[in-house]
């Protein structure tokens, strides 16, 4: 028995999300089955995180076990022979046995894009969200700064979350503008349901004017869903990659 981890890359327009569901196709899914064809056993991954409906990746990372003599370092070459175009293993090697993708320390870095426009773009349709109102990038950032640190992210999190623990740490939160593409870039320790989006959300409405920058603080100090703003659509949003310690 050995354990391989996969470096996952995905384009989320046609998939539920990550994890299995009775409801839709998933990447969790499609990739269980084919690496169950190729290896010629029962395949389960267990992935770092459980993206969301339409959400993409660069780099979302599984591990699954296997009793395979084929190398691991092979597995990602064989089997995206096998996968579709929107789902691609950027790498694959092999771990110890008690190598957990969740339950090791750990850097996510996440970016939310918005194109700030007049008018849409077709070729970016999939991967930003089409705002196309004047947004205040350096209002954005003077915002985003506020998020950085160790804090209770209650209020930037779905009241569907269901964790015991709502304090995370972000260590770094900037926003750039490129072209007519602004970039959320963050970077955090975990992140809980929704809360990339609801800072991206909470973010557009500071560059939009509703918000001003110092009311970041009024918000995280509320601990309360209903005081940030709203949940970005989930395409704007890729996982960029996780850095191991």
């Amino acid at each position: 028995m050995k354990r391989v981890k996969l470096v996952v890359a995905y384009d989320g327009t046609n998939y539920r999300g990550w994890q299995v569901q009775p409801n839709g196709i998933t990447v969790e899914e499609v990739l269980n089955r084919e690496l169950s064809a190729l290896l010629s056993e029962q395949i389960v991954v267990t992935g770092a995180s459980r993206t969301d409906s339409g959400v993409h990746s660069l780099g979302n990372v599984a591990v699954f076990d296997t009793e395979t003599r084929m190398p691991a370092e092979k597995i990602s070459f064989a089997v995206n022979r096998r996968l579709p175009e929107d789902i691609v293993v950027q790498d694959s090697c092999e771990v110890s046995l008690d190598w957990h993708p969740r339950y090791q320390g750990s850097r996510k870095t996440y970016e939310y894009r918005i194109l700030n426009h007049t008018f849409r773009q077709p070729t970016r349709r999939l991967d930003t969200y089409f705002y196309h109102h004047p947004l205040d990038v350096e209002k954005m950032q003077q915002a985003a700064v506020c998020l950085e640190g160790e804090h209770d992210f209650r209020s930037f999190c779905s009241i569907h979350t269901q964790a015991e623990n709502f304090v995370r740490t972000i260590y770094a939160c900037k926003v750039e503008r490129a072209g007519n593409v602004i970039v959320i870039r963050v970077t955090g320790s975990g992140f809980l349901y929704n809360m990339v989006r609801i800072i991206a959300g909470t973010l557009i409405r500071v560059g939009s004017g509703a918000l001003a920058p110092e009311q970041i603080e009024i918000i995280l100090n509320a601990c309360d869903r209903s005081a940030a703003g709203p949940t970005a659509p989930a395409h704007g949003l890729t996982m960029i990659g996780i850095e191991y310690e």
